[in-house]
C-alpha cells in the first residue's frame, strides 16, 4: 500500500488560504472549533437516547451545558455497519474540560 501525503495550505485558523471570504463585511467564517460526537445503531430511538444519557453524564462532569451547535442525522447502509448515525457537534474546548480548568484555576487563591 502506497501513502500519499496531501499538503494544504491553510492559514492561522485552519482554513484554505484561497477559499473565498464573504462578501458583505457583517458574514464571516467562524473560527469556533467544533467535534462530532457519534452515536451509531440500528434503532434510532436507541441512539438518540444514547446520545441524551451522554450529554446528561458530560453535563453533570461539566458542571455546565455541552455547547451543541448541531445535531446530525445520517445512515450507513453498508453491509454489517449499524445504520443510524447520530452525531453532535460539540465544541472542542468543552469536550476537552476547558471550563472545568477555568473554574479550578480561579477558585485557587
Amino acid at each position: 500500500m502506497i501513502e500519499e501525503t496531501i499538503e494544504l495550505r491553510l492559514d492561522e485558523s485552519g482554513l484554505a488560504v484561497d477559499l473565498p471570504a464573504p462578501a458583505h463585511p457583517n458574514d464571516r467564517v467562524e473560527g469556533v472549533p467544533y467535534r462530532p460526537v457519534q452515536f451509531r445503531d440500528d434503532d434510532l430511538p436507541t441512539a438518540l437516547e444514547r446520545a441524551a444519557a451522554w450529554l446528561r453524564e458530560t453535563e453533570t462532569w461539566l458542571a455546565e451545558p455541552v455547547d451543541v451547535i448541531a445535531i446530525h442525522l445520517d445512515y450507513d447502509d453498508a453491509e454489517g455497519a449499524p445504520y443510524y448515525e447520530v452525531k453532535l457537534l460539540c465544541n472542542e474546548e468543552d469536550l476537552a474540560g476547558a471550563p472545568l480548568a477555568v473554574r479550578k484555576r480561579a477558585d485557587k487563591p
